[in-house]
């Protein structure tokens, strides 16, 4: 089947008493047992639900998986994940990881014996120079968070799979709908399906999929043990938003373009990142490796924080948020917000600076959007004794 046509139906019909079309929510903890040896294949929710199990039949076919775990939060995929590896284990990470990732590993994983050792994953050699003997795992984030990077993920995988170590991507800013890193040879897949998934901005989960049943097993296994699975309910809300997966991304990709190419030529702005422009250092990489551009781009403007400011404060269709992936867009200021976790020194060495926006681009038509940025750019930021009460900051 095609992909649209599994979003719709892989994992859907699992309703034989009165046939619902869509998948029902089963909201029990508990379910009975026939015998003291037997029961219907599910005991209790933490390690088994019908609900979460269609979601994973699901995003398992999507990205082309061999099994899948449903997460109650994008960072507790990222936690499963990387719970594959052990005290004395080193990892290389790419320098402008996500904000939350890098909290996550340069705190609470280091202090529990892993190693990390950042690098420039668009040039695979420095992945190469950065492996130990002990080196175990390569994490890749393609496109990078917010700088737009793009890494080759069959040259990582690679590499790694030579030194013995596996490769596990972060898929979140594309979906599987618009990259499938399984077949560059990467060995675990992460998203946060609170993003593009599910896509409406009103639920957080996550997901890690394998490509091999062994890894499957073990996340599975990690995931049961340390409680990280996602209820029900949340399931039922993901598994709906996938559904619609394939549309929304046309439609947004198609508006980030538009974007793109029109900040490229406003005398405010300085650098757009947006891998769909020529221009954009990794262009004909993301053109092989990916179906599409996606629906996040980023940009520095002239002029400093000011004007940045200005950006996020003056829109009107734009709500300032960390997030992204919805159909409403999404202003963000990455300094103070989805990486205000990584140090002063950890952003400059990504490239974040006090003059870098990001877009997370929705389904609004793009016209309204590029009116909306016109005037954000042009109209002086309010100072704070004009803005009015609850003006978000």
């Amino acid at each position: 089947m095609h992909f649209e046509t599994q979003a719709v139906h892989t994992g859907v019909h699992k309703d034989s008493q009165y046939n619902s079309v869509t998948t029902p929510i089963y909201p029990s903890s508990t379910f009975y047992w026939d015998n003291l040896d037997t029961s219907c294949g599910y005991d209790y929710t933490r390690s088994g639900n019908p609900t979460r199990d269609a979601l994973q039949e699901n995003l398992a076919a999507l990205e082309g998986g061999a099994g899948c775990v449903a997460t109650c939060t994008g960072m507790a995929a990222v936690h499963c994940a990387l719970a594959l590896f052990r005290p004395g284990d080193h990892i290389v990470v790419p320098a402008d990881v996500y904000g939350g990732t890098f909290r996550l590993i340069s705190r609470f994983l280091t202090e529990k014996g892993l190693a990390f050792t950042f690098v420039d994953m668009t040039n695979p050699e420095e992945v190469r120079q950065a492996l130990q003997p002990n080196t175990k795992g390569v994490w890749i984030e393609t496109p990078s968070n917010p700088m737009m990077k793009v890494i080759d993920l069959a040259a990582v995988a690679e590499i790694a799979r030579n030194h013995g170590a596996i490769t596990l991507c972060d898929n979140t800013f594309l979906s599987p709908y618009l990259q499938r890193p399984f077949e560059f040879g990467v060995d675990i897949v992460v998203h946060s399906t609170t993003k593009y998934i599910n896509g409406h901005s009103d639920v957080v989960g996550g997901a890690v999929i394998a490509a091999s049943q062994e890894h499957a097993q073990q996340i599975a296994w990690i995931c049961n043990a340390a409680g990280l699975a996602c209820s029900p309910f949340d399931a039922w809300l993901v598994l709906r938003g996938v559904k619609t997966l394939a549309c929304r991304m046309d439609v947004q990709q198609r508006t980030a373009d538009r974007l793109a190419r029109w900040l490229q030529q406003h005398p405010l702005v300085e650098t757009v990142y947006y891998p769909g422009l020529e221009s954009h250092p990794q262009h004909e990489l993301a053109a092989r490796q990916q179906r599409g551009f996606g629906a996040m781009l980023s940009f520095d403007v002239r002029g400093g924080r000011s004007v940045a400011e200005r950006v996020c404060l003056n829109t009107r269709l734009f709500d300032v948020g960390v997030s992204l992936g919805g159909i409403e867009s999404l202003v963000c200021f990455p300094a103070t917000m989805s990486h205000a976790a990584m140090s002063e020194e950890g952003r400059a060495a990504a490239g974040i600076t006090d003059r870098t926006v990001r877009l997370s681009v929705g389904l609004e038509h793009p016209d309204d959007l590029i009116a909306d940025l016109q005037q954000a750019l042009d109209t002086p930021a309010p100072s704070e004794s004009q803005k009015e009460p609850g003006t978000p900051c």
